[in-house]
């Protein structure tokens, strides 16, 4: 007898997405949480990258919108120590929402309520052990201890993840000594924001805009709102700080007294946290029926990255875990979740860890390297790869089929459709979470081919302008499965096609 199809350990952003997902999929998911309520303590400030795209597609999107804290900031990010500034582009390939982590949750865990998803706050999962028919999680909850019982275990309990630990998954890579303290304040009257964007401090001491480096560590700012600034340190610290500590305002005073020497007078912190980077990536992200999401399978030593990774792994995960308690899972189609996340991982590290090579380096050399590389993304086409990469939209899945069409492995783009029901798109179409055939021009030779499977692929016919393919399988993730040529044949068409649908949706006659 089990509680729940899957146990999710964690009711941090990848946890609730992976629940809501779950939901939506059929699947019945039991969320367990150690902390008693979700707390306010700052973490991420915003959200950007492709998995805004996602939730657009899932219709998540403009809740969140409505949960930011200010304007949508304009395309300008950080990386390695300098600014990618896209703003020069009229579509630039990354954008973001200045929302602080804590009002994400409360939307993703609305989203979740509102799909009958249990949440238990208080109860620390201390144990799991699992067997050929499930998982057990031993619980420590506001009554005590008891067991809860699921088919699937899956961790979404942050980078120092007990679930992870207690599997026995290695997590290797490399802890940088590098402290970041990051605060959002209000201004006395003494420290002003200058028409060219450089801070005067008192009419005696004047800041450049952008990264100020001092051998003692780097100092940034940005401004929020008129009296209002960014503030931002990092410096080189061998003794280990306890992370959850509060931040207090002192402590980044003193951090950038000793890295730029002077004193910068600040008021009020709205917004105060501090974190370490990091270079980890769990060697595999499936152990029998446990399974890592998120910072629990991977920590990357640069902002803006890791919780759009660890949000599209719960999209990746929770359709193939619905096939698999469902019954209809094709063979190895849990297994791809590792294959693919990981592959998205590893790609995502070795970005965020060209960006410690591009920060960490403080002689002549290094600066003659940060010069270069702000002058190469110049160019527009070197500027939309890097925002692309930033955002985690440069790559394509390696599926069977990759090399038939360009588009099989990619991202299912937003085309505009006109059915014979009206206007409609492939965001509102992938909007329920199941997968979908869409037919560009009318193959009614392809339909046949399909129609086994059309109680678990939507079959949909449509017109759009500058149809990329005639055909696009597109899973429940949003990405594309196979893909059929403009004008291709029957002959080859119809086989590939089968194929598939096989491959990713498994026998039509399973239950």
């Amino acid at each position: 007898m089990t509680d729940a199809d899957v146990i999710i350990v964690g009711a941090g952003p990848t946890g609730l997405m992976l629940a809501g997902e779950l939901r939506l999929a059929g699947v019945r998911p039991l969320v367990l949480e150690r902390q008693p309520e979700l707390r306010d303590i700052p973490k991420a400030g915003g959200l950007g990258g492709q998995v805004l795209e996602l939730l657009r597609y899932r219709g998540v999107l403009d809740k969140l919108v409505a949960a930011t804290t200010g304007p949508l900031p304009p395309p300008r990010f950080p990386f390695g120590g300098v600014h990618v500034d896209l703003t020069r582009l009229p579509d630039p390939p990354m954008h973001a929402l200045p929302l602080p982590q804590a009002r994400l949750e409360r939307v993703l865990e609305d989203h979740a309520l509102g799909l009958d998803t249990e949440i238990r706050r208080g109860h620390e999962v201390l144990g799991v052990r699992q067997d050929e028919g499930g998982v057990t999680a031993e619980v420590r909850g506001p009554d005590g201890p008891y067991e809860v019982r699921g088919k699937y275990l899956v961790g979404c309990d942050g980078p120092r993840s007990p679930v992870r630990e207690l599997a026995g998954i290695p997590f290797p890579g490399t802890a940088y000594p590098e402290v970041n303290r990051f605060a959002h304040v209000t201004l006395p009257d003494s420290v002003r924001v200058l028409d060219n964007g450089d801070l005067d401090i008192a009419g005696q001491h004047r800041i450049s805009a952008g990264f100020t480096r001092t051998e003692r560590g780097v100092f940034a700012f940005g401004p929020l709102a008129p009296g209002a600034l960014m503030v931002y340190t990092t410096e080189d610290e061998f003794t280990q700080p306890e992370d959850d500590a509060p931040m207090t305002l002192a402590e980044v005073s003193e951090s950038v007294r000793r890295v730029l020497g002077v004193d910068l007078p600040m008021g009020e912190a709205s917004r105060l946290s501090r974190y370490r980077h990091q270079a980890r990536q769990a060697e595999r992200y499936r152990d029998g029926r446990i399974l890592l999401a998120g910072d629990a399978a991977h920590q990357f030593p640069a902002t803006g990255v890791g919780l759009n990774a660890g949000l599209l792994d719960a999209v990746n995960l929770a359709w193939k875990l619905a096939a698999e308690l469902q019954g209809w899972a094709p063979d190895g189609l849990l297994e791809t979740y590792h294959r693919e996340r990981h592959f998205a991982g590893a790609r995502t590290l070795q970005h965020t860890q060209a960006q410690v090579a591009l920060r960490r380096g403080q002689d002549a050399a290094a600066d003659a390297l940060r010069a270069v590389f702000l002058e190469l993304l110049a160019d527009e086409p070197a500027a939309r790869r890097i925002g692309a990469m930033i955002a985690g939209s440069d790559f394509r899945y390696p599926l069977p089929g990759a090399d038939r069409h360009p588009l099989v492995g990619a991202f299912a783009p937003d085309l505009a459709l006109h059915t014979d029901q009206g206007g409609t798109s492939v965001a509102e179409l992938l909007a329920t979470g199941r997968p979908v055939l869409l037919d560009l021009t009318g193959r009614a030779d392809l339909h046949e081919v399909a129609a086994d499977w059309r109680h678990r692929v939507d079959l949909v016919t449509a017109k759009t302008e500058d149809r990329p393919a005639d055909l696009l399988l597109i899973r429940p993730d949003a990405h594309i499965a196979w893909a059929a040529g403009i004008d291709e044949s029957a002959d080859t068409a119809a086989p590939a096609l089968r194929e598939a649908l096989a491959t990713w949706f498994g026998d039509p006659a399973a239950r």
